[in-house]
């Protein structure tokens, strides 16, 4: 089981011609992932070669979806197209829309993930490194061997933290690994990574990681308070940034006391999610949770 992204998922890549499409494109087929077209008007009819592998290119996504049937794109667009894109594959009715594209104009930004969601299209992303299912599929740029298949799920603002977590808990495994982007408006939230994880009977506990900036984790707080029943361990990234500091992503803002990790971590931890310091420390809460049998946590009563 998994969430979003599994072995029958059919992917296209919208700029799987460009630099970064052909080179990811690859290495998602090395990971196993059924990619079946890409999209370049500009390119529609030819043939693009990785290795002894033919991918078709077309010149729209919804000629894409209807000779092959793929059910999920990955946007490898360069910022100023990708807006475009996305509300091209939500004309055509692609179910999952993966926006690797970073540097995309919030406006932009706003205006494409409202567009979709508008036509049941979900988007991930934007500036993300996609979603990946050990064992199954990959859709964006994680690297597909840091871990295996388990029964962990994880979501996270930060590429280089998912990748950290899931090196730190490899030894358990993850049903799946989603990242939401750090941009301040995002397609999937954590609060939608956390509903489907609770709805994935193979999910057992998941990792959440933050970061300074915005107030998603604390509303995420309030979620896991209202309707999770399964352990979730967190971690914040940020919490020796100097008070008031812009930190790398365009979200990580901070104003006043309202998006510190110190107050992200007192929400979490005030509705029984312990908090990691570090990485490592994440990771050992994680094994604890395991180690102590899993046990479950109630939703609090309305």
């Amino acid at each position: 089981m998994a969430i979003f992204l599994d072995s029958q998922s059919r992917v296209i890549v919208q700029g799987m011609t460009g630099s970064e499409g052909t080179r990811h494109t690859a290495r998602m087929l090395a990971a196993g992932t059924a990619i079946v077209g890409g999209v370049n008007p500009r390119k529609a009819g030819q043939t693009a070669y990785f290795g002894q592998r033919g991918i078709p290119v077309f010149g729209t996504v919804a000629q894409a979806m209807a000779q092959t049937g793929a059910n999920v794109s990955v946007v490898f667009v360069p910022p100023a197209y990708a807006k475009n894109a996305v509300i091209e594959a939500a004309d055509a009715a692609m179910p999952l829309v993966v926006v690797i594209t970073e540097g995309l104009p919030v406006a932009d930004a706003v205006d494409c993930i409202a567009y979709a969601k508008a036509r049941g299209t979900r988007i991930i992303g934007p500036n993300c490194p996609g979603v990946i299912t050990p064992g199954q599929s990959n859709a964006g740029i994680t690297p597909a061997d840091i871990t295996g298949p388990g029964p962990i799920g994880l979501v996270s603002k930060s590429g280089t933290l998912t990748y950290q977590l899931m090196f730190e808990l490899r030894d358990i495994g993850f049903s799946t690994c989603l990242g939401i982007g750090g941009d301040p408006v995002v397609g999937t939230t954590h609060i939608d990574a956390l509903r489907a994880f609770e709805a994935d009977p193979f999910t057992q506990a998941v990792v959440m990681i933050g970061e300074i900036g915005g107030d998603a984790e604390e509303r995420a707080a309030e979620f896991i308070r209202e309707s999770m029943t399964k352990p979730v361990v967190a971690y914040i990234a940020g919490f020796t940034a100097p008070e008031g500091k812009t930190m790398g992503h365009a979200g990580a803002i901070v104003s006043g006391s309202s998006g510190t990790a110190l107050a992200k971590a007192a929400a979490l931890e005030a509705v029984g999610v312990p908090v990691g310091k570090s990485p490592s420390q994440t990771g050992a809460l994680m094994r604890a949770v395991f180690g102590t049998g899993l046990a479950v946590r109630a939703p609090s009563p309305e």
